[in-house]
């Protein structure tokens, strides 16, 4: 049973493509630790909206605020697919579950695997997850004219910055470097750049512990490629975040190690955790989807559902397994990989 002496309840959200089967695997993780989850399956993707024309309908949006935790494999159609219209699925579900679920910190572990360009970096990047471009301030006139005028906002308010802002900096604390990065490009977007740097300034007053440094977001490139041991913990805005944290998953070792939690630090409903990898439909059925992101989402769910201990077990296991691999080999079949952990475990 769980340390509180009850099942969890965690919906799962298998998903489009190879979802299903790294959520499966990271499932059989979980139950390797003696953790027990109640698990509610809810149909939600391309699939599920092709089969029935629903996104996200209210009741099953009500389903998702009643458990404890969601864990989610991937959304989204074949590559080239018209049958979905483009988006709708993103804002439609993906972004509706951040919006009203108050997932407003989107958390992604980067740890260098061997053979990597940032193999040996191991830093974390705390991304705002519910405002800046992605909030939908905008629109267009004039549309399909020559004199067409498209505007998109980037919305940022104190309060969504500063609960941001003060995440990444317990986070920074807690780490043992406690060193903290703020990135944006505050010399060209001077109203919501200073709004960021004036935060972080003024939080990091309740911070003595933690130095911080700042960097425009095209220097934080560079240095992710030429030198990503120099970060601890990345602060910076939903664009931003979304755009880096790719660019880090593939310095630290490929999408397919790529794991992330979408949080909600209050409390107030579920938090969701899921790889960062998409469905990839044409690699479906060929054991050869790598399932360490969604084994290391479900850590962090766990940890997130203070079963600590367990978590830990599960990261050792992961770090021990991906360390003893040969670099440029490929690992064994999707299930062999996750016998391969649950076992460690």
């Amino acid at each position: 049973m769980s340390s509180a002496g009850k099942a969890h309840r965690v919906a799962v959200i298998g998903g489009d493509g190879i979802g299903p089967e790294v959520v499966a695997e990271a499932l059989k993780v979980v139950r390797a630790t003696g953790v027990a989850l109640e698990t509610v399956e809810v149909p939600l993707g391309a699939a599920h909206y092709l089969a029935t024309g629903e996104v996200l309908e209210d009741d099953t949006l009500r389903t998702l605020q009643g458990v404890d935790a969601i864990l989610l494999g991937a959304i989204g159609p074949p590559l080239g697919s018209t049958e979905v219209p483009s988006g709708l699925l993103e804002r439609g579900l993906l972004l509706r579950l951040r919006f009203a679920l108050d997932l407003y910190v989107n958390l992604r572990p980067f740890n260098g695997v061997p053979g990597a360009i940032g193999a040996g970096a191991d830093f974390v990047v705390v991304r705002e997850n519910t405002e800046g471009p992605y909030a939908g301030e905008g629109g267009s006139l004039r549309r399909g004219t020559p004199h067409e005028v498209a505007t998109q906002g980037s919305v940022n308010t104190r309060m969504g910055v500063e609960r941001c802002v003060r995440y990444a900096f317990d986070l920074a604390r807690r780490r043992p470097r406690r060193q903290l990065t703020l990135v944006h490009k505050t010399n060209v977007l001077t109203f919501a750049g200073d709004l960021w740097y004036r935060t972080v300034s003024e939080v990091a007053g309740d911070y003595p512990e933690v130095t911080w440094d700042y960097l425009h977001v095209d220097a934080c490139c560079i240095h992710l490629v030429e030198r990503p041991e120099r970060f601890d913990v990345v602060v910076t805005d939903n664009l931003f975040g979304d755009i880096l944290t790719d660019l880090a998953g593939a310095v630290a070792g490929g999408i397919g190690f790529a794991a992330s939690a979408n949080l909600n630090p209050a409390r107030t409903g579920p938090s969701m955790f899921e790889p960062v990898h998409g469905a990839a439909h044409d690699i479906v059925g060929t054991g050869r989807a790598n399932p360490l992101a969604a084994i290391r989402s479900a850590a962090m769910m766990l940890e997130h559902l203070g079963e600590q201990d367990a978590a830990a077990r599960i990261e050792k296991a992961l770090a021990d397994y991906v360390a003893g691999h040969q670099p440029g080999t490929p690992f064994p079949s999707t299930t062999e990989v996750g016998d391969a952990i649950a076992e460690r475990v």
